[in-house]
C-alpha cells in the first residue's frame, strides 16, 4: 500500500506543486487557513480532484471548525474520512487518528501535558498499524529555535505510548521546522510539514510505501 502524507497546508494546498498517485492519502493536520466552514468546503473540493482511492483527514491547532462546528464541518468534508480519536480499517491495515497537541497559547485541539494527553494517548489501540497525530513524539522531527536555541517540543507521553505499540509508520506534523522521515529501531517516522517555517508551501508530500 503506498501512503501519500502531507500535513500542514494551512489553506494552501492548491500551491502544492505536485500530488503524487498513490492508495491513501493522509492528511495530518492544520489543513484550514482561517479555521473557517468555508475553508473545509474548499479543501474538500481540492481533495475531490486527488486520484486516490481512499483519504483521510485529521484536525490541527488552527482547525478552528473541527472543534467549534464539528457537527457542520464534518458534514462538509465529504471527499476524506475525518478521524478524531478513532480509526479505518482499510483493505487489512488499520489506521487511527487524533488532533491532540500540548497546550501552547490559545490554540484549537490542545491539552495539558500529563495526565490529559496521556489520557488521550491510552485510547489507541494497540492493534495500530498506521497512527496519524497532529503533533510529533518527543524528540522525532519536533525541534524548533527559540532565541537561537534549539528546543524539542514533542509530547513525551506520546513517545512513550508509540513505544508500547507495535506500529509500521507514524504520520504528523505540527512542526514545520520538522519536515522529513525518520527511523527509529524499524519504526518510520513522517514529519509531512508542507509549509516552512516561513508558512510557504515549498515542502512536497511524502510517500511511504507499507
Amino acid at each position: 500500500m503506498r501512503l501519500v502524507c502531507l500535513s500542514d497546508t494551512h489553506g494552501l494546498h492548491r500551491r502544492i506543486a505536485e500530488v503524487p498517485e498513490g492508495d491513501v492519502l493522509i492528511h495530518a493536520g492544520d489543513c484550514l487557513g482561517q479555521g473557517k466552514l468555508a475553508n473545509v468546503e474548499d479543501l474538500n473540493d481540492w481533495l475531490g480532484t486527488l486520484p486516490h482511492r481512499y483519504k483521510l483527514v485529521i484536525a490541527g491547532n488552527h482547525d478552528r471548525a473541527f472543534q467549534d462546528t464539528p457537527d457542520a464541518a464534518r458534514a462538509c468534508l465529504t471527499n476524506a474520512v475525518y478521524l478524531e480519536d478513532n480509526g479505518v480499517e482499510i483493505e487489512g491495515i488499520r489506521f487511527w487518528g487524533s488532533p491532540w497537541t500540548p497546550t501552547f497559547q490559545d490554540w484549537h485541539f490542545m491539552l495539558d501535558r500529563g495526565q490529559p494527553l496521556r489520557e488521550r494517548w491510552q485510547r489507541i489501540p494497540e492493534a495500530t498499524d498506521v497512527l496519524i497525530t497532529h503533533g510529533p513524539p518527543r524528540r522525532i522531527g519536533d525541534e524548533i529555535a527559540v532565541r537561537g536555541k534549539c528546543q524539542n517540543v514533542g509530547c513525551l507521553d506520546l513517545l512513550e505510548r508509540v513505544g508500547q505499540l507495535n506500529l509500521t509508520a507514524h504520520v504528523f506534523g505540527h512542526i514545520h521546522e520538522g519536515y522529513g522521515v525518520y527511523d527509529r529501531d524499524g519504526l518510520r517516522f513522517v514529519n509531512a510539514s508542507i509549509c516552512n517555517a516561513r508558512f510557504q508551501p515549498v515542502n512536497p508530500p511524502i510517500i511511504l510505501d507499507i
